[in-house]
């Protein structure tokens, strides 16, 4: 089998349990096109230029299925993911060289899809569900040098925004057993891995209904100014509770999480089944990164309204000084959608403010893809034109960079804690990694003192970490020289 992944990052968690399935199968994955009999492709739906990616592919993969048939060598190809949710009769119907179909929660019939793949026929699975988690299956990991991983903690959204399919590519709301989730990540800690991504649609709105004797805890309040279109639901432990239980597992793994909702990040009093706060573990937990990916999607407040977010601009910002008060040094990411159903220039201006206001590291920008189900198609009209949306798009981009650049050229002269991911892709002499706040660390390939035996020279190699003097910053990323090796606990005790 041969595995292509697309899109976000929970599409990469998804690669892993789907491989993890077939290897029980007896499957045995191959890094080399040509050798594959099965040819799978994980997808994105979120926006049109995804699913344009995975056609194109698709015409490039009729190619060498045509010439696999003539040398009777039988190759199968499947779509799975968001993709195949949305547009399997699409899939099927326009691609007969398309032999299997599978949506998100319909991995674990991967096997019987491909048996039925084999004897001719077309077979597709994309039922949603409202209980699979995948809780039971250690994904077998594939990210490159086994430094970091992701898991996956919760899967589907409830939210509704007006511009997303994924409520109807990925289903409903549900999370995993903690105790199934710290199995992985103590699994993961005895592999070697130096940073674990908690993943969710979600996160944030995390909820384990599994221990019954916390089904009477109250629902969580929403941060101030902050809504929901459906109703906070009681009972469950919440994520604060798993943050906790997560960082306590390795000192020495830094813990990430994404994505979460901004709506909720409550900060009232906590209660005994959730020992505190998150951004209060952020701040006092020495491997949980000080860094938070607050999404925006847009500065306008009648966009926002438009959108569903359940937010205004005031109570966004509100939230940003909250983060920033309770995190020093905290690193802020975020998302925007540019020509959004209705939006105007003066619109689009107001998300140009705040992206200078709040000064983000990191930034992930997009133009407006109208998607089908979702209530924007149903309710609003697409009406910015493309070359409009293009030119918001890149007047976004332009500022991002700028106020990126200010907010990292503020830490040249100072260290920062770089875990070691492997060589730079530009340069052999030279390695990377990333910061504390996410962001790409590179430095040279040299010889350094090791903090913990400084008569000994040693080489960084990947799952180090090391301490990196900044000498210069862009917009994305840092430049430096190496101070010497070091340990994350070694490093928050100075």
């Amino acid at each position: 089998v041969y595995l292509e992944t697309y899109g976000c990052q929970m599409n990469v968690n998804d690669t892993e349990i789907a491989w993890a399935i077939l290897q029980k199968h007896g499957y045995t994955r191959t890094k080399a096109l040509e050798e594959a009999d099965v040819i799978l492709l994980v997808t994105c739906s979120v926006r049109e230029k995804a699913e344009q990616a995975i056609w194109n592919r698709l015409q490039h993969l009729k190619a060498l299925k045509a010439r696999r048939h003539q040398a009777r060598l039988p190759l199968h190809i499947g779509i799975l993911g968001c993709m195949a949710e949305r547009l399997k009769e699409k899939i099927l119907h326009r691609e007969k060289l398309v032999d299997i179909v599978a949506g998100p929660d319909a991995y674990r019939d991967l096997p019987r899809l491909l048996a039925v793949a084999d004897s001719g026929q077309q077979a597709a699975n994309v039922l949603l569900s409202l209980e699979e988690t995948y809780a039971d299956v250690l994904p077998v990991q594939t990210s490159a040098g086994g430094t970091t991983a992701f898991v996956s903690i919760m899967r589907g959204c409830d939210n509704m925004c007006s511009y997303c399919i994924v409520p109807f590519t990925r289903g409903r709301e549900r999370s995993r057993p903690i105790a199934s989730i710290l199995q992985e990540v103590k699994m993961l800690s005895d592999q070697g891995v130096k940073e674990v991504t908690l993943l969710g649609q979600n996160v944030n709105s995390f909820r384990d209904m599994s221990e019954v004797h916390f089904h009477s805890a109250a629902a969580p309040v929403l941060s101030r100014g902050f809504s929901t279109v459906y109703k906070a639901k009681p009972g469950g432990l919440r994520f604060a509770h798993l943050l906790d239980q997560v960082s306590r597992i390795d000192p020495e793994m830094r813990i990430r999480f994404t994505s979460p909702h901004p709506k909720d990040f409550p900060d009232e009093a906590t209660s005994p089944e959730c020992p505190s706060q998150v951004l209060q573990l952020i701040q006092e937990r020495h491997n949980i990164c000080k860094q938070l990916h607050l999404p925006a999607q847009s500065g306008s407040t009648r966009v926002l309204e438009a959108m569903r977010r359940g937010y205004t601009r005031e109570a966004y910002l509100e939230l940003v000084h909250h983060v920033r008060d309770s995190i020093p040094g905290v690193s802020l990411s975020s998302d925007f959608i540019a020509g959004f159903c209705g939006e105007t220039e003066e619109d689009h201006q107001q998300t140009v403010s705040l992206l200078r206001e709040v000064r983000y590291n990191v930034g992930f920008l997009f133009a407006y893809s109208m998607r089908q189900k979702t209530r924007a198609y149903h309710r609003l009209q697409d009406d910015v034109p493309t070359d409009i949306k293009q030119r918001w798009l890149e007047e976004l981009i332009t500022v991002f960079r700028e106020e990126a650049s200010r907010a990292n050229r503020a830490m040249v002269g100072h260290s920062q804690l770089v875990l070691v991911e492997g060589p730079s892709k530009r340069s052999t002499s030279e390695l990377c990694g990333r910061n504390d706040g996410n962001i790409k660390v590179i430095f040279p390939d040299a010889e350094i003192e090791d903090a913990a035996d400084c008569k000994a020279l040693v080489r960084a190699q990947p799952g180090d970490y090391v301490l990196v003097k900044v000498t210069s910053a862009s917009s994305q990323t840092l430049k430096g020289v190496l101070l010497c090796r070091t340990t994350l606990s070694h490093s928050a005790a100075c």
